[in-house]
């Protein structure tokens, strides 16, 4: 059977400005030379990694980072801990920084924080590669919690201050301050949310009103992915997640419909043309 697909990209998806950066440098890099180390996945889209390991870039991780000498290394958009930065100084490593500028940002207003003596709760993702490096400027002293409910372990102090990692759901971080305050806690709260992210909330919402079917094309190990991903699925009960074109079944779809492509600020546009391709041949 041919579905006779209308295939339409958002052209507001696709790599906000710190991803850019950090993979413009990486090639830059890699056009003169054979090979660069990044600490972590450069981005949170297997895809695009695949294609910059293709080109000579080697993923390590911290373990691995301390057993190099004398190598570039480059520091992705998440940005890093200062342990990191002093580690690479004893190794005599050169770093390529391409720390995200919101990030580092964050990463500032926390360590004046921590200087400060202030308690600072982190709302954010464990384990998430930024949310380890906001945590580093506390020595390790921030609570970090990704749902309200974790806090109910927590003994916590009459007053705090709040912060966001970069690309959680503004909606969610707002909730979470409004709940905390009618708790009884005295909140300072921080809205540190990239509005990179943010802003694409209201752009989404216009998008998948105007399609049949929804394909989101996203890393699984993306955050920011998840949160783009709910709001096309409220405002476009038929949306689905994919990561690959593999992923991708004929089932969803009925002759003529108008499918729509979106994505999170770490999919890349290929990608989202490499599944447009592939629903054109249907």
């Amino acid at each position: 059977m041919k579905y006779d697909l209308a295939v339409t990209i958002d052209k507001a998806s696709g790599f906000c400005f710190g991803v850019v950066y950090a993979i413009d440098m990486a090639e830059d890099i890699l056009d003169h030379e054979d090979y660069l180390y990044c600490l972590g996945d450069i981005v949170h889209n297997d895809e695009e990694v695949k294609r910059l390991t293709d080109k000579g870039l080697r993923i390590i991780d911290h373990e691995q980072l301390k057993d190099l000498r004398q190598e570039k290394v480059l520091i992705r958009a998440h940005g890093e801990a200062p342990a990191t930065y002093e580690l690479a100084l004893r190794n005599e490593l050169t770093l390529i920084d391409a720390s995200c500028p919101v990030v580092l940002k964050l990463q500032n207003r926390i360590k004046q924080s921590h200087d400060e003596d202030e308690q600072i709760l982190i709302f954010g993702k464990h384990g998430h590669a930024e949310v380890i490096g906001l945590q580093g400027q506390t020595d390790g002293k921030a609570i970090v919690f990704q749902d309200i409910a974790e806090l109910d372990q927590v003994d916590l102090p009459g007053k705090f201050t709040l912060y966001s990692q970069t690309t959680k759901s503004t909606d969610k971080f707002y909730s979470i301050k409004e709940e905390l305050m009618a708790r009884g806690y005295e909140v300072k709260a921080n809205d540190t949310i990239c509005r990179q992210v943010s802003n694409r909330y209201a752009d989404l919402e216009k998008f998948v009103a105007n399609y049949d079917k929804i394909l989101f094309v996203s890393g699984k190990k993306s955050s920011n992915g998840k949160v783009l991903y709910d709001v096309c699925k409220k405002y476009n009960a038929h949306s689905y997640f994919i990561s690959n074109i593999a992923e991708i079944d004929r089932a969803w779809f009925n002759p003529k419909d108008k499918v729509g492509i979106c994505g999170a600020t770490s999919t890349p546009m290929w990608l989202m043309e490499q599944v447009k391709t592939e629903l054109l041949s249907y």
